[in-house]
């Protein structure tokens, strides 16, 4: 009976803990309200439904800089952002022969492999190898017809391609995330560089100021220290690795430094100056064209979470193209000689035009518009925490031993594509209240912002994104029959 005892009670005290602390993480802190004060139903869904329906499609196309006629390298363009940023330099004018995708492999989105897109060269890069990445961005590009006067057009590199190894913290992993994200943008850097490039804008992360966040509380505590986080510019990034919410975010933090301290250095064998920026997307960028977060619920179906009451801003994918386009925008007139304030160097925070939303009205937009084909079952946080604890010790210990080359790794198979993101640093990212202030990126240039507005507000594009999914289902189902 007494070992029946030691093993009830702290189980119990166990299940005890779980209710209680997860009471205070389903919470929203009254300070959170203001930002985001309206939940959704499946009634105000169907009412916007209705409203967007019968009025003028939302566009961006007014918001999008006029044509430059210069070259363009995107690396990453065969992903979801940089495949974004292809299409809308295509859709302003640019000649698709000015415009080269780098990327470890072929686009295959539809709209990527269909149109102009299609006269869109592509080399094959890894951006880890600084002389594959050279060759690449340093290829003779075609014969130019609207070059009348065989000078060579300017260059602009876009640079979107990350490691998004968000799932890790332990300092012996960073070297998995710092191969792509470090190195890797420094060996662009230096070939853009080396090319002559006069623009370069980098896809860095606003989570690059989220700090960490102890979510198990002690009994007597109410809410976790930096459970609710209003991040802007002005933010300062954390300096100590350990206060980094995750890899991720230390890795492209040196990233972005690495970016802003090549601002106005020599290109092109000392003959221009290369002028660089960071947009920092607050939080997830979704939409169309394989997203990891509104996409992913879509195609997964059955999406357990216990992120149901967090506040944070997202940012649709069109929305960011436009930031990343202005920043360009204001780079070039910069070095054409411009007369706004030089924000060169520098990292602006972007957002969803509205208030921010829970992750709660994000499904109930997908639930209803899908007519309840995606669900989000609640589980609890706590549990999922604790969970994730063990996750990642399993983790540690087959990378320990991978590294160490011992033979016991083959009794620790890896953890699966999904379930190795369930770690500790997980929560540190999507089960804390994240704000973000992009008010310095909407000033006007000539009062040092990006002059950026977007489009869409997050629950209207989610919208569009399920539409989006919809037309490719029946797109595809029209290929099988």
């Amino acid at each position: 009976m007494t070992w029946l005892w030691l093993l009830l009670v702290p189980l119990a005290l166990t299940v005890l803990y779980i209710r209680i602390n997860d009471r205070h993480l389903k919470a929203i802190p009254p300070n959170v309200l203001p930002f985001s004060p309206t939940r959704c139903t499946p009634e105000s869904v169907r009412k916007t439904a209705s409203r967007l329906r019968d009025s003028q499609p939302i566009s961006i196309a007014e918001q999008i800089p006029p044509k430059t006629g210069r070259r363009y390298i995107v690396v990453g363009g065969a992903g979801f952002l940089g495949g974004w940023i292809v299409l809308k330099l295509l859709e302003r004018g640019e000649d698709p022969k000015r415009i080269r995708i780098l990327d470890i492999r072929a686009p295959t989105r539809y709209d990527l492999t269909t149109g102009p897109a299609c006269d869109v060269a592509f080399i094959p890069t890894d951006v880890t190898d600084a002389a594959a990445t050279n060759v690449a961005v340093n290829a003779p590009w075609p014969l130019d017809s609207e070059n009348d006067n065989n000078a060579t057009p300017d260059l602009t590199v876009f640079h979107t391609v990350a490691n998004i190894r968000f799932f890790e913290r332990s300092l012996a992993l960073l070297p998995d995330s710092a191969r792509v994200n470090i190195q890797g943008t420094q060996n662009v850097i230096d070939a853009a560089r080396a090319a002559g490039a006069t623009a370069l804008v980098f896809t860095s992360s606003a989570s690059v100021a989220v700090k960490t966040a102890r979510l198990l509380l002690w009994p007597w505590e109410t809410a976790p220290e930096a459970y609710v986080q209003v991040i802007s510019d002005e933010t300062p990034v954390p300096r100590r690795h350990e206060v980094f919410f995750s890899n991720y975010a230390v890795t492209k933090a040196e990233a972005e430094r690495r970016v802003c301290g090549a601002d106005k250095t020599p290109t092109g064998a000392g003959k221009g100056v290369l002028r660089t920026g960071c947009i920092r997307p607050g939080n997830a960028i979704f939409g169309p064209g394989g997203d990891l977060l509104l996409g992913f619920y879509l195609l997964r179906k059955s999406n357990p979470s216990w992120t149901q009451r967090v506040v944070q801003n997202c940012v649709y994918v069109e929305n960011a193209v436009i930031a990343h386009l202005l920043y360009e925008q204001r780079l070039v007139e910069l070095s054409n000689g411009g007369v706004n304030p030089d924000i060169g160097g520098q990292a602006f925070v972007v957002a969803d035009p509205g208030p921010p939303q829970t992750y709660g009205d994000l499904y109930a937009t997908l639930g209803t518009l899908t007519d309840g084909e995606t669900t989000f079952p609640s589980v609890s946080p706590t549990g999922m925490l604790l969970f994730a604890h063990i996750l990642e010790w399993y983790h540690l210990s087959r990378s320990w031993l991978l590294r160490a080359q011992s033979r016991l790794t083959a009794l620790l198979p890896p953890l699966g594509a999904n379930i190795v993101n369930l770690q500790p640093s997980l929560f540190n990212l999507v089960s804390v209240h994240l704000i973000f202030d992009d008010s310095r990126a909407r000033l006007p240039p000539e009062k040092g912002g990006l002059g950026y507005k977007g489009a869409w507000t997050t629950l209207e594009a989610a919208h569009k994104t399920v539409d989006d999914h919809k037309a490719n289902l029946q797109r595809e189902g029209a290929k099988g029959r």
